[in-house]
């Protein structure tokens, strides 16, 4: 039996080599242990909203769950609701989301798809916002419907909905970060670009 060899994801390829060079040398990181390194990618998709008498419709928990495991490849979980809320009319332990977080391969394969198939894919698509970080460095982007994914065939879509995705990393900070994900060919909106967007809301 032959054994077969793993090829490494690209971009983590270009982690590794270029991208890891280029934040040693801007913020003089000489310890390779003291570099940002990208943990996990968690997508979530929140259904609370659409609950009747606090259940959920099969077609629209299986259109949810059906694309998340097209477009990540492994199959999400139910996040029950830790609390009640009023406003939505959701109680404590009814559904309120599908959560996949992805690790290793399946992480550097999805962002990759994300960055370089499904952006380019947004209408009118000027660029993602270069604010969302928090403190850790972590990046949170949300999409407003999931027919940016090739994998999804929206004409037999039963329900639209979009998704929030947060790239987490470790050991960063937003300087960082913003760089490592620039380096990877994130297309973060440009400065012009956000002024016009003032101008004209």
């Amino acid at each position: 039996m032959t054994a077969t060899t793993k090829t490494t994801p690209r971009l983590q390829a270009a982690f590794r080599s270029d991208v890891s060079a280029k934040l040693r040398e801007q913020f003089g990181i000489k310890n390779a242990n003291a570099l940002p390194s990208l943990q996990k990618i968690v997508i979530n998709v929140g259904i609370g909203k659409q609950l009747e008498n606090q259940k959920l419709k099969p077609e629209i928990r299986d259109a949810v769950i059906g694309t998340l495991t097209r477009i990540t490849g492994q199959k999400p979980v139910m996040i029950l609701a830790k609390k009640s809320v009023s406003n939505f009319k959701v109680r404590e332990g009814a559904p309120s989301a599908f959560m996949v977080t992805l690790r290793r391969d399946r992480m550097w394969s999805f962002l990759d798809r994300l960055i370089h198939l499904a952006m380019p894919r947004i209408k009118d698509f000027r660029g993602v916002p270069d604010r969302n970080f928090d403190k850790a460095g972590n990046y949170s982007i949300g999409l407003s419907e999931q027919a940016v994914w090739p994998e999804i065939d929206m004409a037999s879509a039963t329900f639209n909905h979009g998704m929030n995705i947060n790239i987490v990393f470790g050991k960063s900070d937003p300087s960082k970060s913003r760089l490592a994900l620039a380096e990877m060919g994130m297309p973060f909106e440009k400065p012009e670009d956000r002024v016009s967007k003032k101008k004209s809301s």
